[in-house]
This record gives structure tokens, sequence and C-alpha cells, in this order.
């Protein structure tokens, strides 16, 4: 299993993460095969989605806020409960297909780190399943 760390600088914000994982994946020496993607961490995620325009991101982020906001009468008494559900909505990890050594995203498809309690140090786990 290999992994990197993302350093975060805002709040939320999604951080393009698609060149680390396909460098983990060649570092793996797989040809073909799944590469897990995972977050070890409650308050951010991991997603696939546009990566041609940055707007996609800002709008996930608007979205997102906008359906969670901070000022909802949360309990949880590290006062972040809002990043806890954003991190639930977006998920932990995603399964990206490997053929020949490549990771087989779409045309515009991006793999993004999302942060929802930033800034932080965060860990991102890359495991690459080879096929037999």
């Amino acid at each position: 299993m290999a992994g990197f760390e993302v350093q975060t600088r805002e709040h939320v914000v999604f951080v393009d993460i698609t060149s680390q994982v396909a460098a983990a994946a060649v570092e793996s020496g797989a040809r073909d095969g799944v590469v897990v993607v995972y977050v070890p961490h409650t308050t951010a995620g991991v997603t696939i989605n546009e990566n041609a325009d940055p707007s996609v991101r800002a709008d996930m982020k608007l979205a997102l806020e906008r359906l969670v906001p901070r000022s909802l009468p949360f309990t949880h008494l590290e006062g972040n409960a809002d990043a806890h559900v954003k991190a639930s909505l977006t998920g932990s990890s995603v399964i990206v297909p490997l053929a020949d050594g490549r990771l087989q995203l779409g045309t515009w498809q991006g793999v993004y780190f999302a942060e929802f309690d930033g800034p932080r140090r965060r860990r991102v786990l890359v495991s690459v399943l080879a096929a037999r």
C-alpha cells in the first residue's frame, strides 16, 4: 500500500490528486486491476469529478455548503459536525480501474481529495489490486 500527504490551506477545498494516484499505480508495478483510494479521516473525503473546468470544484463546494451549512444547530461538541456530514456525503474511498498501467478515468475526470475541516495535513492511502 502506498500513500501520500495533502496539506490543505482552506477550510473547505477540493484538491486534485490524480497525478499522485497515477504515480502510486505506476510504482506498484501492476498492469491491470483496480486502484483503491482511501482517506482515513472523518472530516475529509475523496471523489471523482470533472477536472477540466475549475468552476466545477467551486460549484461542488457551494452546493455542499448550502446543503450542510456550518450554522445548523449541531450538537457535536467540537464544532465541526458539518464537516462530518459532508465527508459522509462525499465518501471515504473511490475505485478506479487500471489497464496497461494507466488509470481508466473518463476524458474529463480527475480524483479529488475533499477537505471539509481545514486547513490540515491529511493522509491519502492508495492500494493497487492487481488482476491475475
